[in-house]
């Protein structure tokens, strides 16, 4: 008898460390993430705001929990998904994307919000002044130097004048992407020809204006990473290759190179806000992060560089 009532207390206890625990779990500070779809690179990004939340003492399931919820590219599903992560009481949201930033910005007022995997914050219209936060938002941008990335393409491309442009007309990121490439080009001896795409599925047919007018493609911080396999197929029918600035499409085999922000360091970046709101700091006082030169990396496809007849740079990472 005795070793049954020693039996029922350990269950007891064991069930009331459960209990408790799962009821602690309940009660940490939530992050609430919205994100845009299943992309790679924007996994790499929100795992990069987990790496550096942990890193600050912030770590998953055991001091804070952390909440995400995507939208699969369908912009008909930002006001649920949004509402849906407001109803968890988060004390932060970070809000991946322009369309989602935009809509948060619009809706919510009483959370602070990070935008994350946004080109110009300004152009889009969630800061005045991408040097101080706005009202309740501050965040992480994935702004590419694209002189860098235009030495680079001389260095493997110096024939090249001419680079096309995609640019998804609902996309504000394509649309600071276009105006910071007119400015940068000419100093390279490069013309921008611009094509305008209001559908994804449009790419095949509006590709066809680049044939025998561009050198290369180029493909920025957009929605149509989406459509990356239809870019990629449509260039290499027309015998030009495709540079990204995102390094997953090149280890696809789908770029022939990738000179971009590394979006591990995009997320560590925004984690770093993430956690200073965490420990109480004001919105207001923290100032929007932009990339930096060392943020930037180079990948090159092998395989694709021997097709094109292009020597690989020193310096660039290779994939096989």
């Amino acid at each position: 008898m005795k070793k049954f009532f020693l039996a029922a207390a350990a269950v007891a206890m064991v069930s009331a460390v459960a209990f408790f625990g799962v009821k602690k779990r309940d009660d940490l500070p939530v992050v609430a993430i919205a994100n845009y779809g299943p992309l790679k690179d924007l996994e790499i990004s929100i795992q990069g705001i987990k790496d550096e939340l942990a890193s600050s003492g912030f770590i998953e399931n055991k001091t804070v929990r952390i909440e995400i919820a995507d939208i699969a590219f369908d912009h008909a599903l930002i006001p649920q998904v949004v509402s849906n992560l407001k109803n968890r009481n988060p004390r932060v949201m970070v809000v991946v994307s322009t369309p989602i930033a935009q809509f948060a910005k619009g809706k919510i007022c009483d959370i602070p919000l990070v935008f994350h995997a946004i080109t110009d914050p300004v152009a889009a219209g969630l800061l005045k002044d991408r040097s101080r936060a706005e009202a309740n938002i501050t965040g992480s941008s994935d702004m590419q130097n694209l002189a860098v990335l235009l030495e680079f393409v001389k260095t493997v491309l110096p024939k090249a004048k001419t680079v096309g442009l995609l640019c998804l007309t609902s996309d504000s990121n394509d649309a600071t992407l276009l105006k910071m490439m007119e400015k940068a080009a000419p100093s390279f001896g490069l013309s921008v020809m611009a094509i305008p795409v209001d559908q994804v599925r449009d790419i095949p047919v509006r590709m066809q204006k680049f044939r025998g007018n561009v050198d290369f493609v180029y493909v920025g911080a957009s929605g149509l990473h989406a459509a990356m396999p239809t870019i990629a197929s449509e260039a290499s029918k027309m015998k030009v290759p495709v540079f990204d600035s995102e390094d997953q499409s090149v280890r696809d085999g789908l770029a022939l190179a990738s000179f971009g922000v590394s979006y591990e360091s995009v997320g560590k970046n925004a984690g770093k806000l993430v956690a200073k709101l965490l420990k109480g700091a004001l919105i207001k006082d923290l100032a929007p992060i932009f990339p930096k030169i060392e943020d930037h990396k180079c990948y090159i496809n092998k395989k694709l560089a021997k097709k094109f007849g292009i020597r690989i740079p020193k310096g660039a990472i290779i994939v096989e």
